[in-house]
């Protein structure tokens, strides 16, 4: 959540910063007004609070030298009556405030590009170049089909549309990743954990995707539960509300979990295919870390997520992504594209991002530092999204008679 007094005190700045993220000036002049109210109502309830505090002493003073006590306990019982007015108002407020604040995206970093969308992301650098093929290579939804690796349309007739079934050796290549995946982010320093694919409201508040996201979250029918749309959620929030001691920091941490999307804001793109599925598989990386050493982390994670596709040998180019292409609860990202000849375009198969204390603030996730309470930052990256790096294999390893070769680091896997 956006640091309210930074706003307060900063607001000029701040508001130059937003717009990157196309946020409108008039937004976060409303939360500063809310601001501006909730502190004018909370003096007005200090003071009558002590009012409350200075009368309620005299009690024992008027019955020791006898004097009248009933005109005191009116004053009393009417300044009782207004501080319970007062704390109503003052409740609304920050009830308001809080709802308002939520919805307001993290800061960017300096660094990120301006931007209106994805148009103007900065590519870094390519690592690998694209194979030269001597025939035309086939795109995935082809190839898997030609060699019943991937049924689309039983995956449709058992759920809905973008659902998809893998199976043979693409089933098999899945769970191959999975665990390539687990045991490469491993010697990294990444610590495996095993986390729920249902979370509760705290949690996805915790992390952003509520209240604003919440059209794109598969919520369970009458209960305050959701489907995980990345293990992001669930890792970060194994830390909420909790104060970790400054040497167990930074907690690295690697986790599988299917993830769950409605995908609503992507009608029409992608229908072919299992680019943009409802459910999906992924390998997450989460770190836990001190502000000064969040940088070095996010760096630590990128290279983790490109060595990974390095040694599966696949093309892929860093993308830093503009401001309006970035997440919402993002400081700054850098996205890793695939190469995909059958396509013969680079697409996202990992996001990077540092969200800096943004995530913390809502999960109140803290450490302590000198006997002071300090937020942690938090940092998030796919390493990989399963499936679309089982596209990748199929369309960078396929042969000229429609098979697909293994990569070799997968083969002790399969």
């Amino acid at each position: 959540m956006l640091d309210l007094k930074l706003l307060q005190n900063n607001f000029d700045e701040i508001v130059e910063k937003l717009k990157k993220k196309k946020i409108k000036e008039e937004v976060l002049k409303e939360l500063k007004r809310l601001f501006v109210v909730l502190k004018e109502q909370k003096s007005i309830l200090e003071t009558l609070q002590s009012e409350q505090n200075k009368k309620s002493k005299l009690f024992p003073v008027y019955l020791k030298e006898k004097k009248d006590v009933n005109e005191l306990k009116k004053e009393l019982e009417t300044n009782k009556q207004k501080i319970t007015v007062q704390q109503k108002i003052v409740n609304e407020i920050e009830e308001e405030l809080e709802i308002y604040a939520l919805n307001i995206p993290n800061i960017p970093d300096d660094i990120v590009p301006v931007g209106k969308d994805e148009d103007s992301n900065v590519e870094i650098k390519k690592v690998l170049e694209p194979k030269e093929f001597d025939f035309k290579p086939k795109e995935h939804w082809e190839l898997g089909e030609n060699l019943d690796w991937i049924d689309f349309t039983r995956g449709v007739k058992i759920a809905q549309s973008r659902f998809s079934v893998l199976k043979n050796d693409a089933a098999k290549m899945e769970r191959a990743l999975i665990n390539y995946m687990l045991d490469f982010n491993a010697k990294r320093g990444f610590k495996e954990v095993c986390v729920p694919y249902i979370v509760n409201k705290e949690s996805m508040r915790g992390t952003g995707q509520l209240p604003k996201f919440e059209d794109d979250l598969f919520k369970i029918e009458a209960e305050e539960l959701y489907l995980i749309p990345t293990a992001e959620v669930p890792l970060t929030n194994l830390f909420r509300d909790e104060i970790l001691k400054e040497e167990d920091l930074p907690i690295l941490m690697s986790g599988y979990t299917a993830c769950f999307r409605k995908e609503a804001g992507s009608a029409g793109r992608d229908t072919r295919g299992m680019i943009r599925q409802h459910q999906f598989d992924k390998v997450e990386l989460v770190s836990i870390a001190k502000p000064e050493e969040s940088d070095k982390i996010f760096d630590k994670m990128v290279q983790c997520a490109s060595d990974l596709l390095t040694s599966l040998v696949l093309p892929h180019r860093l993308v830093m992504l503009c401001g309006g292409d970035l997440g919402f609860s993002a400081a700054k990202t850098i996205d890793l594209e695939v190469w995909l000849p059958g396509q013969n375009k680079y697409r996202e198969i990992s996001s990077i991002s540092n969200t800096r204390d943004f995530q913390a603030r809502r999960a109140k996730i803290r450490y302590k530092n000198n006997k002071k309470n300090k937020l942690v930052h938090t940092l998030n990256g796919s390493s990989l999204a399963v499936g679309r790096t089982l596209i990748a294999i199929m369309e960078n390893y396929q042969q000229k008679d429609g098979t697909v070769a293994i990569p070799e680091v997968l083969k002790k896997y399969m």
